[in-house]
């Protein structure tokens, strides 16, 4: 029994790494995520398992990106300088049933579909707000298949 013990103990670390490196965030917690600092961020991003990927700086913004060990899941937190209402949590999934667990939950919350477009890049985005809030869906280019976005704005 207590060589066994340590085993367990292993393998079950071992298959929650697995479970949080492959976890889609709820729209709660990337909301919970836009409302701490980037250094909170980090730290919380550590706590999960997720590497850092990239990072971004200009005089409008600063930009943080980490991804999951298995590389299909990545998010990033946008902070701007001077429009805070721009600030805002990214987070790319590759498949589409992600893509349809969140839209269920955005109109579950009660958001309603306002308004559609193209970003710079040319995917087609739709935006959803609930009084003051605002998560906006980055959509696959049309023939592609992902990857998708969620982006919830402070």
């Amino acid at each position: 029994m207590k060589k066994t013990l340590p085993l367990l103990a292993s393998l079950f670390f071992v298959l929650l790494g697995i479970q949080v490196s492959a976890q889609t965030f709820t729209l709660e917690k990337l909301a919970e995520y836009n409302k701490i600092s980037m250094p909170e961020f980090k730290n919380e991003m550590k706590k999960i398992n997720y590497k850092f990927h990239d990072k971004t700086e200009s005089a409008e913004f600063n930009l943080n990106e980490y991804e999951s060990a298995d590389y299909k899941f990545k998010i990033g937190k946008f902070v701007y300088s001077k429009d805070k209402s721009q600030d805002r949590i990214e987070c790319e999934f590759p498949e589409q049933r992600d893509y349809h667990k969140y839209l269920s939950a955005v109109i579950g919350a009660g958001y309603k579909e306002t308004g559609t477009g193209k970003i710079i890049t040319k995917e087609p985005y739709v935006d959803y707000y609930k009084g003051k809030q605002h998560i906006r869906f980055i959509l696959p280019k049309e023939n592609q298949n992902g990857p998708y976005s969620v982006l919830v704005f402070k």
